[in-house]
């Protein structure tokens, strides 16, 4: 475990070039003053459905005005060229982007002027290019599934746009050092803020690298133990180099804002101690998981993000007082054709089947609490076996004894039981339960796949136990597949 071995050390946060991490002001004077001191989120259902018993925080970047944590990277872009007299009045702002990156750029430009012209790959969502028009912004569409170097790429025509335009700057996210820096000075000293410096580790999708890299070096100067962790799309390029050493050939993948098909010098791959690889499907099924289950409403990388904080916490079993950082990157309005799409995601082979829920999952979609799970004794008379049977709608439910360190299950009670055992004998209230009990339902672990669960679900078994993470018991029945199957 790395609980005990974090070495907590609180150095004050230092106040940011582009932003006061102090407090937020109480009027903005333009949209880029709304930019930062977005508050870290605790999620409570997807950790316990997956038993991780550590603390998992979200820091909410989509809260920024432009719907993501890009913002930050936008401001200080424009800022650092001013200063350093590379953009002037009335200058043009070219970049190659996936979509945040240039609002951040374009609300920045907005107060100050500029005009702006972003390069898309074909592959991001149809909200993301009409968002970037909707601020005045030109876009230009170029395919996403060739070579970087290739005259076609989002790379290569905005490094021509700036070599053809007068007065325009390349603001280059992923060779410019503003990037790392804006996280550096504002993320990284709000988490470290808002964690009262007792974080344990920081997870985040690897794009750029500007989020990893800047949020990583100022943690690690605080606490040099504070462990950084990147979770990086099948496909790209990082996770082969960083636990390989290998230079992988890339390939094309859907979700957007992650991954890289070459090494921008943004990212920092040494401040990287740990790194997960992650499939399209994982990333947009956490996503939606997310929105239904702790009303984060976000994209596929948030997704990831999130899935890495996971499997970080269960491979070094980390518990209560371990506080994992991630991020939501960006707003899931911006992908409502396709990571929330249902035809989308069928198109693609994304979508979730209904087999693909955890069986904590489908006992929190019943609104049932794990608590909640009927019971009854061997010695409880077949007559009040009945009355709860009938006084709570259901047809089946174990039959438990309290064990010595917790209730034992041995055995369960059915209607079929009890009509059986009241042919045999009018007065149910002289026969006990343990007379006529069948055997105890099948039990499972939370994280259990439906697919599983349907597969204990028999003639003999009409019910399966549940037991939570937190070590309550839950129950699903054939009913409760049933109906969810046929949602």
């Amino acid at each position: 475990m790395l609980t005990g071995l974090i070495r907590r050390v609180q150095r004050p946060v230092r106040e940011s070039a582009a932003h006061d991490t102090e407090a937020p002001v109480k009027i903005a004077e333009t949209i880029a003053d709304a930019v930062g001191n977005t508050p870290l989120l605790r999620l409570n259902a997807i950790p316990k459905l997956y038993g991780v018993r550590a603390t998992i925080l979200v820091k909410m970047g989509y809260m920024n005005p432009g719907g993501s944590y890009k913002d930050r990277i936008g401001l200080q872009l424009i800022k650092d060229a001013e200063e350093a007299g590379l953009l002037k009045p009335g200058g043009t702002v070219i970049e190659c982007t996936s979509g945040n990156t240039g609002m951040g750029l374009a609300l920045a430009a907005v107060s100050r002027g500029y005009k702006c012209i972003f390069v898309m790959p074909d592959k991001m969502s149809r909200e993301k290019i009409d968002a970037l028009r909707a601020v005045g912004a030109e876009v230009i569409v170029t395919p996403t599934a060739v070579e970087k170097d290739d005259p076609r790429s989002y790379y290569s025509v905005a490094a021509r746009l700036n070599q053809e335009i007068e007065n325009s700057w390349h603001s280059n996210q992923y060779e410019n050092q503003s990037n790392p820096k804006a996280h550096y000075l504002t993320t990284g000293p709000e988490i470290w803020r808002d964690t009262d410096g007792k974080i344990t580790a920081f997870c985040n999708g690897m794009g750029t690298g500007g989020c990893l890299s800047g949020v990583g070096r100022y943690l690690k100067e605080q606490n040099p133990e504070v462990k950084i962790v990147g979770v990086d799309p099948i496909g790209s390029m990082y996770f082969d180099k960083l636990t390989k050493d290998v230079d992988i050939k890339p390939e094309t993948y859907l979700v957007e804002g992650i991954g890289e098909d070459f090494y921008p010098s943004t990212m920092d791959l040494s401040i990287i101690d740990e790194c997960y690889q992650i499939d399209d499907k994982t990333c947009f099924t956490m996503a939606r998981k997310l929105a239904r289950l702790e009303g984060v409403f976000s994209g596929g990388s948030t997704g990831a993000a999130v899935w890495g904080a996971i499997q970080f916490a269960k491979k070094h079993d980390l518990g209560p007082d371990d506080i994992i950082v991630t991020m939501a990157c960006d707003h899931g309005l911006r992908y409502l054709s396709k990571v929330y799409s249902e035809q989308w995601l069928r198109e693609n082979g994304m979508l979730e089947s209904e087999y693909d829920l955890a069986a904590s999952e489908l006992i929190s979609h019943k609104g049932v609490g794990p608590r909640d799970v009927l019971t009854v004794t061997p010695e409880t008379s077949a007559a009040a076996a009945l009355r709860l049977l009938k006084d709570h709608d259901v047809s089946q439910i174990p039959v438990m004894t309290n064990g010595e360190s917790k209730p034992e299950h041995v055995g369960s009670i059915n209607e079929g039981q009890l009509v059986e055992a009241f042919a045999k004998q009018k007065d149910l209230s002289t026969v006990h339960v343990k007379e006529i009990m069948g055997p105890p339902f099948p039990v499972v672990s939370g994280d259990t796949s439906l697919e599983v669960v349907a597969s204990r679900l028999t003639r003999e078994n009409p019910a399966v136990l549940v037991e939570q993470h937190d070590g309550t018991l839950g129950i699903i029945t054939k009913y409760d597949l049933i109906a969810h199957i046929a949602r």
